[in-house]
């Protein structure tokens, strides 16, 4: 974990994707039970913690006449809701699974997160 975040800062989440360490999926019942790996797999939705987030939706901007000047304005971004830190619910089939330093990571669009649940709200 300490190798992952000395180097997240190489990683750069790009539009409304947000990268995700996907909580631990409880394996046993309340009452002791194992459950198959076939259980997990069959459930729509999963939560787990935000770790970085993309820029948002682009703006776009203004075609000046003269298409072939540099542009010199910056690209403007509508940011996304979710938050580093945040603990997210979202639909598992809109995931996307990495490795990164040997750890099981999530990308996911905006548009999958169903629910976000911040701590420092108030």
């Amino acid at each position: 974990m300490t190798s992952l975040l000395n180097n997240l800062h190489k990683l750069i989440v790009v539009g409304d994707k947000i990268l995700i360490r996907p909580t631990e999926i409880n394996q046993k019942t309340d009452s002791g039970l194992y459950l198959p790996p076939g259980v997990k797999e069959k459930e729509k939705i999963q939560s787990g913690y935000i770790i970085k987030v993309g820029p948002g939706w682009p703006i776009p901007t203004v075609v000046e006449e003269e298409s072939w000047k540099e542009q010199r304005e910056p690209v403007k971004y509508i940011p996304l809701q979710a938050k580093e830190g945040d603990l997210a619910l979202f639909l598992k089939k809109d995931a996307f699974e990495l490795e990164f330093e040997k750890e099981k990571l999530l990308i996911v669009p905006q548009n999958a997160i169903l629910l976000i649940i911040r701590e420092d709200l108030f």
